[in-house]
């Protein structure tokens, strides 16, 4: 049996209490015990880390993932990637975000049919380090709809991200053929985006399109992930029962309604840090922020702040993810979504981070293990250089997430929590996972 003790921590432990100062005991995989103040943890043969009052916390969850984002500035750029190097910046940018503290991630759509399944068996497999991963299909999209890359003179299925579907048959096929190749839950694209050159507030499928998936994600147990910008697509999302909302920014007050009266299956995750960056921080390739007003993103950024804050005083769960892997907003910088929740929504400090722990477990579908360190739960921790409830960008620094533990083995430390005795170092520099030449083509 191995054993881990964290000593001196000051530990937030997700349930929404505040934080307290104790010590936690971990064995194997579970957190054995965990007590307050300055008691000792009587285990003679465990692994020390004396925290010296650092933040121990759960393991974030990313709800909104798409680890084939490529962090190039274009759609086409993400699937103009050839597949053998895909697969490779999928497994490097799956420990990038382990390496930052999050555990556990949804995936929101892979660029090509299996790479999300590929990705999360490797990991489950202990071949390459990376969260607990619910893998995603490519988003099924309708013609001209977002994800339908093709030209009218280069109709090739190949030069789209999405699968493009005309009617409930279609639709029929393409679902069986995704859950076919092994994935946990579809994603439909049931909204426009403006950087596709399809209005937001477009919601492209028919009932009885959106009817079909339905049916057949239900058939074979599995849940349904929507692009869903505007407020007929969230109804949608509602009234067929789709549990994953993705964006939701021109929700009106009956889809408010309807979602505050199905909060309990339905999760939010808005992607707010996508708005903000394209906003703000896209000129350098091209999207000043005139241009993004232009686009349509600067009014969609505001009307989505207000109906992002009236979700949260209903009580819908929101949580934090959506988009990152672009040029202005790269996969390992996706924690800037909780300093956006308390600026554009309103929360607290706490609860954006218990949006990234609590209701993660949630949203990974095992609320009694994952998501909060108690006893009995799986043991995804985090230490924390400093206290995020005082600056939550302390968690976009690779330099202050200290230690990250997954299933109770430590993936990363630095050297100065490791304990004297320390040998083993699994530090994020430490394990290459990939030829090197390989390695510095991806660069």
């Amino acid at each position: 049996m191995t054993k881990t003790v964290f000593h001196n921590v000051t530990i937030f432990d997700g349930t929404g209490s505040d934080p307290y100062t104790g010590s936690v005991l971990i064995q194997d995989d579970r957190i054995a015990s965990i007590v307050r103040g300055d008691q000792e943890i009587d285990a003679p043969d465990a692994r020390v880390f004396d925290g010296r009052g650092r933040f121990l916390m759960p393991g974030m969850t990313e709800a909104h993932t798409h680890f084939s984002w490529n962090d190039q500035p274009s759609l086409s750029a993400i699937q103009f990637m050839p597949p053998e190097e895909h697969i490779l910046w999928c497994v490097r940018v799956a420990k990038r975000y382990l390496d930052m503290g999050w555990t556990s991630a949804i995936g929101a759509a892979a660029a090509k049919p299996r790479l999300d399944v590929v990705l999360r068996n490797a990991v489950n497999a202990g071949e390459f380090p990376g969260p607990r991963y619910l893998a995603g299909s490519q988003e099924i999209t309708t013609i001209g709809g977002l994800g339908d890359n093709t030209l009218p003179h280069l109709p090739f299925e190949a030069l789209s991200f999405g699968s493009v579907c005309s009617g409930p048959e279609e639709i029929r096929r393409s679902a069986r053929t995704f859950i076919k190749y092994g994935v946990d839950h579809l994603k439909i694209n049931l909204s426009g985006e403006y950087i596709a050159g399809l209005p937001a507030e477009l919601s492209p499928f028919s009932e009885e399109e959106v009817a079909m998936l339905a049916a057949e994600a239900k058939r074979y147990g599995k849940r349904v992930a929507a692009h869903a910008r505007s407020s007929e697509s969230v109804k949608q999302c509602v009234r067929h029962g789709l549990e994953l909302v993705y964006h939701a920014s021109f929700a009106d007050e009956e889809a408010l309604d309807m979602l505050e009266a199905n909060k309990d299956k339905h999760f939010v995750a808005p992607g707010i840090g996508w708005l903000v960056r394209t906003c703000f921080n896209a000129s350098e390739y091209g999207i000043t922020p005139e241009v993004a007003a232009r686009m349509g993103y600067k009014r969609e950024l505001e009307i989505a702040s207000e109906t992002l804050s009236k979700m949260h005083k209903r009580g819908i769960r929101i949580l934090p993810g959506g988009d990152y892997g672009f040029a202005w907003l790269p996969h390992g910088t996706n924690a800037n979504d909780l300093q956006y929740f308390v600026d554009y929504i309103g929360m607290t400090p706490k609860e954006a981070l218990l949006a990234a722990t609590k209701l993660g477990g949630q949203i990974m579908m095992r609320p009694d293990e994952l998501g909060q360190l108690r006893e009995g739960f799986i043991a995804d921790v985090v230490l924390i250089d400093g206290n995020p409830l005082e600056d939550l960008s302390i968690l976009t620094d690779p330099n202050r997430i200290a230690l990250v533990m997954k299933d109770g083995v430590i993936h990363k430390e630095c050297r100065d929590v490791r304990p004297p005795s320390a040998a083993l170092h699994i530090a994020s520099e430490d394990r290459p996972l990939v030829d090197e030449g390989v390695r510095k083509a991806m660069h």
